[in-house]
């Protein structure tokens, strides 16, 4: 797989302890996990290694991918419907603006995506988390395990999981024989930073969705 590829399907410390508690709606909290791409025909471990970052705070939310090859950040305004995502690569800065048609044309793959709950369970991080499976109309199925003890109250930080009825703690994405895993590294409900959702003024070249569209295409 191309890692062209793999960066578009990407684009897609304080565990609490303790055991699960009653449901609660959360505004603010960060969540942490630890990816890889595996592809199940191959018996060379994993083909890209990343750590994703979730911090939410009301409307606004920023996720970020870090890994040794390069870097994404994706800041949504969910009151607006628009987003901004910086991209590093090979030394190279991008600063892409999105519109809330934008938005929505990025994520049409998950638009009406259900899930189905199944009798499995298991505890993450001290919560109960139900698994759960979901499949796009483009055929990329989802298995997550979740928990209803937190729910955010942005339901569009992370348009995968919009229609789930919780926060997802563990999960796959799977198309063919590749596989993007997504272990809990870390969940924190604490305040989250307003500067964390300010977007650079500088050092970053910028470009239209359509025209990251076509770079993408042609890289």
């Amino acid at each position: 797989m191309k890692w062209k590829n793999i960066f578009g399907f990407l684009m897609l410390y304080c565990v609490l302890p303790g055991s699960a508690v009653a449901q609660k709606k959360v505004s603010e909290f960060t969540i942490v996990y630890n990816s890889n791409v595996q592809s199940t025909a191959s018996k060379n471990g994993p083909a890209y290694t990343a750590t994703n970052t979730n911090y939410i705070k009301g409307n606004m939310s920023r996720t970020e991918t870090v890994s040794g090859l390069a870097s994404f950040s994706l800041i949504h305004d969910a009151s607006a419907g628009t987003a901004v995502v910086l991209r590093e690569v090979n030394g190279q800065k991008l600063l892409i603006r999105m519109t809330a048609e934008n938005w929505q044309d990025k994520n049409k793959r998950y638009e009406g995506i259900r899930f189905t709950n199944t009798s499995e369970t298991k505890t993450i991080a001290g919560y109960k988390c139900i698994k759960a499976l979901g499949t796009t109309h483009d055929s990329l199925n989802i298995v997550v395990y979740y928990t209803r003890d937190i729910i955010p109250d942005n339901k569009d930080y992370d348009p995968e999981f919009k229609n789930l009825d919780g926060l997802p703690l563990e999960y796959e994405l799977i198309r063919g024989s590749t596989v993007i895993s997504y272990t809990l590294a870390s969940i924190n409900l604490n305040p989250v930073p307003a500067s964390r959702f300010d977007i650079p003024k500088s050092g970053y070249r910028e470009m239209t969705y359509d025209e990251s569209k076509k770079l993408n295409q042609g890289g």
